[in-house]
């Protein structure tokens, strides 16, 4: 059976995003803003776009400023030879944040973007208020094994095969197909679509491929945030996903919950990996109750250092014991790159 996206509310008076550019270390910089009032940063996935929060937007802009950016290679920002990896993102959103003369905000990351959004945490701590992670990466190695296949050297030749006229239709009708008979990864026809419509461009194309490469392999994810969570102690964290994630499953969202001292999980019955557009008024309630219910986290320069040279306390991790144990173990044994 075909799950159906939330009914979109209709807002009476709101102001609508508008898209703005600034120009920083000579490259274009997109994103879209709207609203006043205290910020909220909206940072989306690989391959995506600002697009993916118009939904979001207005209705946060009521009370807020909410700006949303083309992360350097997506949207209608520049698509240089550039570095694509999560800590030259994070270094992307704090120098957007300094020209538009934000001093800090409530950041919310979705898949790729929760990577860039906790290394924007574990980098700038001082610039962040709260953090929000949506279907988050950098959790544990498991991945869609798409996105694996990916990060191949003959990916490069494959992606070119949308340029050409009638594979695009092709795919639409697969996940259709795919969509008609209940499946998880059919349901995120309507956002895979608007991702690969953007790569038949060579500069996109490139872009996507240098960001997937700095994240996931052929094992699979090859970052993890897992060793330096406990440094979100005292930051507030909204954990939000979707039970049925195609591309990171729930079971992360636990994990990673156990491994954030009081971070608070929502899951969405029914979502895939975009709950922010499965289930809009949802997403909204929750974000817009855990931004008026939370004290912006402060950044105290003592206790961080103390928490890097003791590392993390032995109640750092919670949760269930197969939990912790899980967690626990990961920590032990994973071989991935932490930056």
């Amino acid at each position: 059976m075909t799950r159906a996206r939330a009914t979109r509310l209709r807002p009476v008076s709101v102001t609508e995003p508008r898209l703005e550019y600034r120009s920083i270390h000579g490259y274009r910089r997109a994103f879209r803003i709207a609203g006043e009032g205290p910020v909220v940063l909206l940072i989306h996935g690989i391959g995506d776009n600002s697009t993916t929060w118009l939904d979001v937007m207005p209705h946060l802009a009521r009370h807020h400023t909410v700006i949303a950016p083309d992360l350097l290679g997506h949207g209608r920002s520049d698509k240089p030879r550039a570095d694509y990896s999560v800590p030259a993102y994070a270094n992307g959103m704090r120098d957007l944040m300094a020209v538009l003369g934000v001093d800090s905000a409530t950041v919310v990351g979705h898949s790729l973007g929760g990577g860039v959004a906790m290394q924007f945490a574990y980098q700038f701590p001082q610039l962040v208020q709260r953090l929000v992670l949506v279907s988050t990466g950098g959790v544990t190695k498991e991945v869609n094994p798409f996105l694996r296949l990916a990060s191949l050297p003959p990916a490069q030749e494959v992606l070119a095969l949308l340029r050409l006229p009638g594979v695009l239709p092709v795919i639409r009708t697969a996940g259709t197909v795919l969509q008609a008979l209940g499946t998880d990864l059919g349901h995120e026809t309507p956002d895979v679509m608007r991702v690969l419509g953007a790569l038949p461009d060579s500069g996109a194309r490139s872009a996507f491929l240098r960001t997937l490469r700095a994240v996931v392999d052929w094992r699979g994810q090859v970052v993890t945030m897992l060793d330096r969570s406990y440094l979100a102690a005292g930051l507030p964290v909204q954990l939000v996903w979707g039970d049925r994630d195609p591309v990171i499953p729930l079971a992360h969202a636990q994990l990673a919950q156990a491994a954030m001292p009081g971070a608070r999980l929502e899951v969405f019955r029914g979502a895939g990996h975009f709950p922010h557009r499965d289930d809009l008024p949802r997403f909204l309630a929750v974000l817009e109750d855990f931004i008026a219910t939370t004290k912006p986290g402060t950044y105290d320069q003592e206790a961080w250092r103390t928490l890097l040279r003791s590392g993390a306390p032995d109640d750092a991790v919670t949760g269930s014991p197969a939990t912790r144990k899980a967690v626990r173990e990961l920590l032990a044994t994973d071989e991935r790159s932490a930056t």
